[in-house]
């Protein structure tokens, strides 16, 4: 069992919904974000519900990339060890190329693959030393194309970070005892999305249902894994192969 599990973007959305559920199955779990008010109140709610587990917290913001090394190093003290990382933090809707946004896409690229960058060689840096681990990145089902309007950069940045995932897969291959995994959810109602059309996320689930499945999958440490399954896996296949102009209609 992964005991200690370390979650960036913790104090909402998908982080703060991995954690509940992580913690209902008994890990002790070290959670970072920005606002350590949110934080501080979810430690709580955990710790309460679930008695005998050890929520360790810090602010961090995943932008700041020294940071991240002496955050994670700090969880691993706190904790003795760090048995998977998640790789979680990021940010949403952006501009459509041109329109005037670059500092809003930059800010998500910035965020979503530059920092998961940052975020992998801490928790690789620890998992070698350690000579086991799980990394687990959040991807996105925005990853299998372009996507046009206020997800091209979105978009761009996710599937940045399953192809990161993948190429530190590789290097893993011949190296038992340290785990890589990709997940790509679909549609998972949070705070991010909450404004979206509906037109414009078709197959939405709820937050509680999505990040149990969420956790349920995690805890297979596949390659990759699709979130949920259906519709998502065969979606994820005909998004490959289909006309462009048939995904930017579906999306």
């Amino acid at each position: 069992m992964r005991k200690n599990i370390l979650i960036t973007g913790a104090s909402s959305g998908l982080g703060a919904g991995m954690a509940r559920e992580f913690a209902a199955r008994g890990h002790h779990l070290a959670l970072c974000a920005r606002r350590i008010d949110r934080l501080q109140q979810l430690k709580g709610e955990l710790e309460a519900a679930n008695p005998g587990i050890k929520v360790a917290i810090r602010t961090l913001d995943v932008t700041e990339h020294a940071q991240v090394f002496e955050v994670f190093r700090a969880f691993r003290e706190d904790l003795g060890s760090l048995d998977r990382v998640i790789v979680n933090a990021g940010i949403g809707q952006g501009v459509p190329i041109g329109k005037g946004g670059f500092a809003r896409n930059k800010d998500i690229i910035e965020t979503n693959f530059i920092a998961a960058l940052a975020q992998c060689e801490a928790a690789m840096e620890i998992f070698r030393a350690q000579k086991t681990g799980h990394l687990v990145i959040i991807s996105s089902m925005s990853a299998m194309r372009g996507m046009h309007g206020g997800l091209t950069a979105y978009a761009a940045s996710k599937a940045g970070v399953a192809a990161l995932a993948e190429g530190i897969r590789a290097d893993m291959l011949r190296k038992p005892g340290i785990e890589v995994s990709t997940i790509f959810p679909g549609y998972i109602r949070t705070e991010m999305n909450q404004d979206a059309p509906a037109e414009h996320t078709p197959f939405m689930i709820d937050a509680q249902r999505g990040c149990y499945l969420l956790a349920k999958a995690i805890e297979k440490e596949p390659a990759k894994a699709y979130v949920p399954w259906w519709p998502w896996a065969p979606m994820g296949f005909l998004m490959k192969r289909l006309p462009l102009g048939m995904v930017r209609k579906l999306f």
